[in-house]
């Protein structure tokens, strides 16, 4: 009789990865990352939308702004291809001088707008208090400048059909002509997150060198990918994601956006991560996460921690455990974004 669990594990064990870390010294870990980076940006699609939009320069518009006591917070929307008006919130602290660090808050699979603050019915409120995931508020709070992004597939970015039918993303059509035009949908949120740090950088009054990308769920995939193909980013913390790909997106169901063809031919998931070495990085996570199980989540965060440790990082490398299922854990958050930016 077949035995689909069996088959599946025994096709993720019968090829070794090509870019599982194996250094013994910084210098090794260094002439990995050179060779493994261009691979995973060339498999998530990113090398083609950078030669597909070659010469797009990406432009904003304001739509409104409003005061919220201490904060600004503005509604804008960023032309990242000529065809996709990606809606973002910008939320500034007005005790924010010159400077300031700009920390990303990529949202997962959720209504948009709750980073920002903003819920549209009592249900969705609940939801953001509970989980904690006003996260670009937190972030403008703590006194830093907060981009709270729609994340592509989500929002206004759904297929027309899909927001009809009152679908909550797109992310399996997104992901179907994705692949015929050799994208992902994880490299087009990449490639969004880069558009946003460009515009941020040339547009606002931040500190270019305390770039922090937080966000929970698929804001944890967008938070450790984009961190892994862009080095501009210096402080990661991606929430209920990181975990290994056989112990989660290749045995539990999640959602369409999470798969990137032939990725674990190249590496695990701690294997990416590492490609963040040596700027700091946490991962958050909850004790009763069921979809990104404690014990792979443990075992991910070991195997990364080699490679800190062989370059002498290990204290820029953390495990946030919160007490609690699948959500975002502030407490786990602002501390370490504080030791590097405060």
């Amino acid at each position: 009789m077949y035995n689909s669990k069996e088959h599946f594990k025994c096709t993720y064990q019968s090829f070794e990865p090509e870019f599982g870390f194996k250094g013994q010294s910084d210098i090794d870990i260094l002439k990995w990352q050179q060779k493994f980076r261009p691979s995973l940006t060339q498999a998530i699609g990113l090398d083609n939308l950078k030669r597909d939009l070659t010469g797009h320069v990406p432009t904003a518009r304001k739509h409104h702004s409003e005061h919220l006591g201490n904060l600004i917070r503005e509604k804008w929307t960023l032309l990242v291809e000529p065809t996709v008006p990606l809606p973002f919130y910008l939320l500034k602290p007005l005790s924010a001088g010159k400077n300031t660090p700009l920390i990303l808050t990529p949202h997962g699979h959720n209504a948009p707008d709750m980073y920002a603050g903003v819920t549209h019915n009592a249900d969705e409120y609940a939801h953001m208090k509970k989980g904690e995931r006003d996260i670009a508020v937190q972030a403008a709070q703590e006194g830093y400048i907060a981009i709270a992004p729609t994340t592509r597939g989500f929002g206004d970015t759904r297929t027309e059909d899909d927001a009809e039918e009152g679908k909550k993303n797109s992310c399996r059509t997104q992901l179907m002509h994705g692949l015929l035009a050799g994208r992902t949908p994880i490299g087009e949120r990449v490639w969004d997150m880069g558009c946003l740090i460009d515009w941020a950088i040339g547009n606002l009054d931040i500190d270019e060198s305390r770039i922090a990308m937080t966000g929970n769920s698929g804001g944890g995939t967008i938070t450790l990918f984009s961190a892994a193909c862009d080095v501009r980013i210096s402080v990661a913390m991606p929430g209920s994601y990181f975990c290994t790909f056989k112990g989660s997106i290749g045995s539990i169901h999640h959602c369409d956006c999470n798969y990137v063809p032939g990725i674990l031919r190249l590496g695990e998931m701690y294997d990416i991560a590492g490609l963040i070495y040596p700027r700091p990085f946490q991962a958050i996570t909850g004790e009763c996460d069921n979809i990104f199980p404690l014990p792979s989540v443990k075992y991910a965060f070991n195997e990364l921690r080699k490679i800190y440790l062989i370059g002498g990082a290990e204290e820029d490398c953390k495990l946030y455990i919160g007490n609690g299922g699948h959500r975002y854990y502030k407490d786990g958050a602002w501390p370490f974004i504080a030791r590097y930016f405060k």
